[in-house]
């Protein structure tokens, strides 16, 4: 009985050590403990919490599952796993800690910009997410995948490169809370302002910046090859293949949002999300035949096996495409929205 339960357990862990410590327990503990409080405190200051928790939590796990590659998270126990070793626990955990500054911040500062409270969140999460991911590791939970360590500077406090966490939190956390904050426009039922004249070299320039941002970070999980030597700007991030993608989700959202400016948020949303990955799909698989995109040996360690018909795509590159646009199209919208509406 103890071989079958630990060759299910292995099974449920893809391999990885899941067996929870006291410490790791403890800290599940904890996790659970803030998740608890923070719905405690939440309703007090703002409404609808069960929905922008989930919209949350859905946030976070997309960038979590997207970005499954870079890092390792082990040692919470066979039931905290959702997808090898993406866990649900720290999932909840970051949204409650990410949705509690932002609408404790949003309260207790009503008369301040967007961008200047958005500035308070991302100085505020960066301290606190530096210390937990500073626990995280050194109680055996976290790890880094060899080409995140290969890509770091190399200065490392309490066994974390912090140069990196400290750059890697601002871009995690813009990209999750413009994700909520989007579907906040819906939550909340906010009366916007439909901009019918496109300013296209505005979101152009939302656009560059948050693929770019968003290409340095994930920089590590796969590389860009065979291309021009002048068209590198940072490693193997390429001008030609990142100006590509900037290049599709720019003419993808203006186009969709002149031609749908009526349809709700939602209905926005999934069309732009269904035209920019028919188009990056078998851009991406063209990338990868012809040599000029390579995945890192964690990725590849990720692989079924099982490809998409026609672009032969790996499965786990193919789901990872709407994922990536989810959260660069809800950034670029959420920002074209809040200038727009002078918020």
């Amino acid at each position: 009985m103890n071989g079958l339960t630990n060759s299910f357990l292995s099974h449920l862990a893809c391999g990885f050590d899941a067996t929870p410590t006291p410490l790791t327990l403890l800290f599940e503990l904890f996790v659970f403990s803030g998740v608890a409080a923070a719905f405690l405190i939440l309703p007090k200051v703002k409404d609808k919490i069960g929905q922008r928790f989930l919209i949350m939590s859905v946030g976070v796990l997309i960038f979590e599952v997207f970005t499954a590659p870079m890092w390792h998270n082990h040692k919470l126990g066979w039931w905290a796993y959702v997808y090898r070793d993406v866990s649900w626990v720290l999932t909840i955990g970051w949204a409650a800690m990410i949705l509690s500054v932002v609408l404790l911040v949003d309260h207790f500062l009503p008369r301040w910009k967007e961008w200047h409270r958005f500035a308070l969140y991302l100085a505020i999460l960066t301290v606190l997410v530096s210390i937990l991911e500073i626990v995280v590791v050194n109680i055996g939970i976290r790890g880094y995948a060899p080409e995140v360590l290969d890509s770091v500077i190399g200065i490392f406090v309490w066994n974390v490169p912090i140069i990196e966490v400290i750059y890697y939190t601002p871009v995690f956390t813009t990209l999750v809370i413009s994700f909520y904050k989007y579907w906040s426009f819906a939550i909340d039922d906010q009366l916007l302002i439909p901009t019918k004249r496109r300013k296209w070299l505005r979101s152009f320039v939302i656009a560059l910046v948050g693929i770019l941002l968003f290409e340095v970070m994930i920089e590590p999980m796969a590389r860009n090859q065979n291309l021009p030597d002048w068209s590198y700007i940072f490693h193997d991030i390429s001008l030609l293949m990142t100006g590509t993608w900037i290049l599709v989700i720019w003419l993808a959202m203006n186009i969709v949002n002149k031609l749908f400016i009526h349809y709700s948020i939602p209905q926005r949303f999934l069309i732009a999300l269904l035209v920019t990955g028919a188009i990056a799909l078998p851009l991406e698989s063209w990338f990868i035949i012809n040599g000029y995109r390579v995945y890192g040996e964690s990725a590849i360690a990720n692989f079924t096996g099982f490809t998409t018909p026609f672009t032969h795509v790996p499965v786990e590159v193919a789901f990872a495409i709407p994922c990536y646009m989810a959260l660069v199209i809800t950034f670029i919208r959420y920002w074209e929205t809040a200038i727009d509406n002078k918020l």
